[in-house]
């Protein structure tokens, strides 16, 4: 065996002539079959749905046959929105599955990168002060100074119901109001 370059069995010219030939009759049998499904297809349409003879019919005997066609028009509609009805059946039951074997299997956790950390970007982290002030944004912020609202201190109004009660009571409480 030798382990120069390989010598191809057929020249390059060769090869274009099969590959010419190839694709002429792959050409020609893909004719042919469209054919044939075209000649199928209108041999299945005559024989399930044969031409109305209607050149020598009265008009009674034409509404006739427009009832009897409504009426086979009436029937396959109904097939098709029951065979529609199965079919939609079968895909939310499909979906139920799908769903349920999702469940069964558990949520994925999509795989994390590792992020290399090392010392020295951990302490220039730290020790860099621009990113310092960045980290420190609560610094930039105004200060908000609250009024103290005043607050009555709670009396025990059990201890002062005496003191309160009559007229010198009332006068007490005018008199701390101003």
């Amino acid at each position: 065996m030798s382990e120069g370059p390989r010598e191809p069995k057929y020249s390059a010219t060769r090869r274009l002539h099969l590959k010419s030939i190839l694709l002429r009759r792959a050409t020609s049998m893909l004719l042919a079959e469209s054919e044939e499904k075209r000649v199928e297809k209108e041999r299945f349409l005559a024989e399930c749905f044969p031409q109305p003879k209607t050149s020598d019919l009265s008009v009674q005997q034409l509404q006739e046959l427009c009832k009897e066609l409504h009426r086979k028009i009436d029937v396959t509609d109904e097939a098709r929105y029951d065979i529609a009805l199965k079919v939609d059946k079968n895909e939310s039951e499909i979906e139920s599955l799908r769903q349920k074997i999702a469940s069964l299997k558990g949520v994925r956790r999509p795989s994390l990168k590792r992020v290399k950390k090392n010392t020295e970007n951990l302490l220039g982290a730290y020790s860099d002060p621009s990113k310092l002030m960045k980290a420190d944004f609560k610094a930039n912020l105004k200060t908000v100074k609250k009024e103290d609202e005043k607050r009555e201190e709670v009396i025990d109004w059990r201890k002062n119901v005496e003191a309160m009660s009559g007229m010198e009571g009332r006068k007490k409480l005018f008199n701390s109001g101003q």
